[in-house]
């Protein structure tokens, strides 16, 4: 069979910590081309980030032919992150070695209807069961991957903070290009709508779970003053129609927002004493900002403004090398970033950047950081070689 169609690009820094690879999403073959970069070694976890230029099904049913008895998890994208740095219309494939990774993956199917408790019950036996199995490997981590356009995120990590414990949870939500139409999470063999993975993991290798931004709060404010939160939707922004009043505080008329505009310019809430985005999605057919999470009347909302990407990403990413290099980061990066740095023609510079510092993944469009669902920030871990390599 004939896997030279199209490229494969495969990072393998350090190939006994975690094995990458990825190929565009129309190679005849992307699975057998991802395997076969991959490697033959035994995977305890194999992540799939796809675009959803992918056909999904196909690929799903074709995973589990060419590497049977691997666990298989992932979601559709608004972009990738791969071996080249930022890239689009590909399959990222992140295999997580079972000689340095215990894993145990949980599907809640229909995020308008599950069991908190049940969930929390499981979390908390199954962190149990890891430690039993692995009680000589000391660090821990969960993954979330959520339906980006379900618009529970906020519910879902709230209830799930209830039983992290000590452990550190990251996360991204699907993504769907640019379109906004449906979004997907992979589980078992399956796509599914409406749905989150979560992976509790052990490992023998050090990590440092982290979420960054560039942005930094003005004195500009303002408060909402008519919302639908069930709906993530602003009616009124200081008693006056949203769209209208965010665009008279930039300066700008309110029928020329983009969302260039909500990248460049986002608003952020003050919780815990943090600053956390709150990024805007679109301007509605009637004039209200439609937003990527949680809001609420009575919110104060603050104006931001951003640092510049490229310095800031070099630095956050240099401080995960204070003690030593990771081997590997796993990132969850906002859309919103990715068309900031378009816009601002820095997406090159920051590519490079994120190749340069072995980060692989997908863009976002939101991402989970212990109890918070947030935007427009780079969420991940830095996975370190352990000591007796």
């Amino acid at each position: 069979m004939d896997l030279s169609q199209g490229p494969i690009r495969a990072a393998q820094a350090a190939p006994q910590v975690l094995c990458t690879a990825s190929v565009h999403h129309d190679h005849p073959h992307a699975v057998e081309a991802l395997a076969d970069a991959l490697g033959p070694v035994e995977l305890e976890l194999l992540l799939l980030m796809a675009s959803p230029q992918a056909d999904i099904p196909d690929l799903l049913a074709r995973a589990g032919a060419v590497l049977p008895g691997t666990r298989i998890v992932g979601c559709t994208t608004a972009g990738e992150i791969s071996a080249a740095g930022y890239t689009e219309g590909e399959i990222v494939a992140i295999g997580m070695p079972r000689a340095f990774f215990k894993a145990q993956t949980m599907l809640v199917p229909d995020l308008t209807d599950y069991d908190a408790q049940a969930i929390i019950d499981r979390m908390i036996q199954t962190r149990n069961d890891l430690a039993v199995a692995r009680p000589d490997w000391g660090h821990e981590f969960n993954f979330l991957l959520i339906d980006g356009l379900s618009t529970l995120e906020d519910r879902l990590v709230s209830d799930l903070a209830i039983g992290l414990g000590p452990v550190p949870l990251f996360g991204g939500s699907a993504g769907d290009g640019e379109r906004f139409g449906a979004t997907f999470v992979f589980h078992d063999g399956r796509a599914h709508s409406n749905a989150a993975v979560l992976m509790q993991v052990r490992t023998r290798c050090p990590i440092q779970v982290f979420k960054t931004d560039h942005l930094s709060p003005t004195e500009q404010r303002m408060v909402v003053t008519g919302a639908n939160p069930d709906r993530r939707l602003v009616h009124e922004l200081n008693a006056e129609p949203a769209a209208r009043e965010y665009a008279r505080i930039l300066g700008k008329d309110p029928e020329q927002l983009t969302t260039f505009t909500f990248a460049a310019h986002p608003v952020v809430v003050r919780i815990g004493g943090q600053h956390h985005v709150r990024s805007i999605q679109r301007v509605a057919e009637n004039g209200d900002l439609v937003f990527f999470s949680a809001i609420d009347e009575g919110l104060v909302l603050t104006l931001a403004e951003a640092r510049d990407m490229r310095d800031h990403l070099r630095e956050e990413l240099s401080r995960l090398s204070t003690d030593g290099p990771p081997a590997v980061i796993l990132g969850c990066d906002c859309l919103l970033r990715r068309m900031e740095a378009q816009q601002k023609q820095v997406l090159g510079a920051l590519s490079d950047i994120l190749r340069e510092n072995r980060v692989v993944g997908f863009s976002t469009y939101g991402e989970q950081f212990n109890s918070m669902h947030v935007n427009q920030t780079l969420t991940g871990v830095a996975i370190y070689p352990p000591d007796d390599l």
